[in-house]
C-alpha cells in the first residue's frame, strides 16, 4: 500500500513530519557539506556527535545507518565512521523526503506530534514461527520468532492493543529489551546491521470487540474496533515485522491518497 496516512501511530505518514533520527541525519549531512568533507574523511566520535546534536546514541546510530544506506557514510569496525561519497545524494533529497510517505513507529509518531508515548507489555516471548508466519516473514518454519503483545498509550490514554512478530535473527537484542519503555523501531535501527523499516503493506478492517478487548479498553460490546495489519520490510526489501493493531473505532482514522498514474 502506498501514499497512505493514519491519524494514529504506525502505518504510512506523509506531510512535512520527519522523525528525530532523520532530522539528525539531515543536520549531519548539512554539516559535512558545510565543512567541505571529502570521501575518506573520518567523522567525530559517536560521543561527540551525540553531544553536538543533543540526541541519544540510539537516535544517532539510526541517523548514521540511514546515511550509510544512502551511500553517504561507511563504518569501520575499529575506527569509527567515514565519509563515503557526498556527491551521491542530491542536495534536496533528504529535505524533500518528508513529502513522501514515511514508515513510522509509535514512538516516532508521538515524538513528532509532541505527545508522550508509553507502553505496557502483556507478554514478550521467543517461540518457533508457524508455517503461516514463516511464509509472510520469509523465514524457515520453526525459526526463532520474537512475539510481543503490548498496550500503547498517548498522554496516558490507551490507544491501541498491539501484537508484533519479528524474526529474532534480524535483531537478537529484541529478546533482551524492556519494551515497557523502549521503542521497537529504535531498537531495530540500532541493530548490527541496522534494520531500517522502509516499506509497509497495510490493511484495515472493522469488527466487534472480543471479550478481552472489552475488558482492556473498558468499552461496551457495541463499540466497533478497527484492526490494522502491517507487514514491514527493511532497506533490503526483506520482511522484518508482522504487526496486528486493534484500535477503538472512535480513536482511529485512516486516510489514503489514490493516484491514477496512467
Amino acid at each position: 500500500m502506498t501514499d497512505a496516512s493514519a491519524s494514529m501511530p504506525r502505518g504510512l505518514f506523509g506531510d512535512d513530519v520527519l522523525p528525530l533520527y532523520e532530522r539528525t541525519a539531515k543536520q549531519l549531512l548539512d554539516d559535512l557539506r558545510a565543512a567541505a568533507a571529502r570521501p575518506g574523511d573520518r567523522l567525530p566520535s559517536e560521543r561527540a556527535l551525540v553531544d553536538r546534536y543533543a540526541v541519544s546514541r540510539v537516535t544517532l546510530r539510526a541517523a548514521l545507518a540511514q546515511l550509510e544506506s544512502r551511500g553517504i557514510v561507511r563504518p569501520s569496525s575499529s575506527r569509527g565512521w567515514f565519509v563515503a561519497e557526498l556527491g551521491l545524494l542530491p542536495e534536496a533529497t533528504m529535505t524533500s523526503a518528508s513529502a513522501a510517505p514515511q514508515v513510522q513507529g509509535f514512538a516516532d509518531y508521538a515524538q513528532v506530534n509532541g505527545l508522550k508515548a508509553a507502553g505496557k507489555v502483556l507478554s514478550a516471548t521467543v517461540r518457533p514461527a508457524t508455517v503461516s508466519e514463516a511464509e509472510q516473514l520469509r523465514i524457515a518454519p520453526g525459526a526463532d520468532l520474537f512475539d510481543l503483545h503490548r498496550l500503547r498509550f498517548l498522554d496516558g490514554l490507551l490507544v491501541v492493543l498491539e501484537h508484533n512478530r519479528l524474526p529474532l535473527a534480524a535483531c537478537p537484542a529484541l529478546a533482551e529489551t524492556d519494551f515497557n519503555t523502549a521503542s521497537l523501531y529504535a531498537t531495530l535501527r540500532a541493530a548490527d546491521p541496522p534494520q531500517l523499516p522502509r516499506i509497509a503493506d497495510y490493511s484495515v478492517e472493522a469488527r466487534h470487540p472480543t471479550p478481552r478487548e472489552i475488558e482492556l479498553f473498558e468499552i461496551g460490546e457495541t463499540m466497533p474496533m478497527l484492526v490494522a495489519t502491517q507487514l514491514t520490510s527493511n532497506q533490503e526489501s526483506r520482511p522484518i515485522e508482522l504487526t496486528v493493531q486493534v484500535y477503538r473505532g472512535d480513536r482511529y482514522r485512516f486516510r489514503a491518497s489514490i493516484t491514477n498514474q496512467t
